[in-house]
């Protein structure tokens, strides 16, 4: 029964999971002067799934309010990311990985937000 539930869910979420983790991890492993920019990697890496989960568990506007905010933070978490990878703060290969997943994950939010 467990393996059912799991397939209820948003297909996002595994992807938005799995970003996240590897997204926290990195963050982990940054050190001074760039632990506020790891800070928000951790924030906004925590939001993309949390808001993917919360949103299924809504209805209407609410479900869509809460994917857009799922959007949002991805787009923030690529950014991040992005910045900590030009400043060679962060392992390149884990990293990709990361941003790759991010953009997988937007683009099914997007036509989750779409369909509403």
């Amino acid at each position: 029964m467990p393996h059912a539930l799991h397939q209820s869910r948003p297909p996002a979420l595994a992807k938005a999971l799995e970003a996240a983790g590897i997204a926290i991890a990195l963050a982990a492993t940054v050190k001074a002067p760039l632990r506020p920019l790891a800070d928000q990697v951790v924030r906004a890496a925590a939001s993309v799934p949390a808001n993917i989960a919360e949103g299924d568990g809504r209805s209407g506007r609410d479900r869509a309010y809460h994917w857009r905010v799922a959007y949002g933070s991805a787009k923030e978490l690529d950014i991040h990311l992005r910045l900590l990878l030009a400043s060679c703060s962060v392992d390149p290969a884990r990293t990709r990985r990361a941003l790759a997943l991010l953009d997988d994950v937007r683009a099914m939010l997007w036509r989750m937000i779409q369909r509403g």
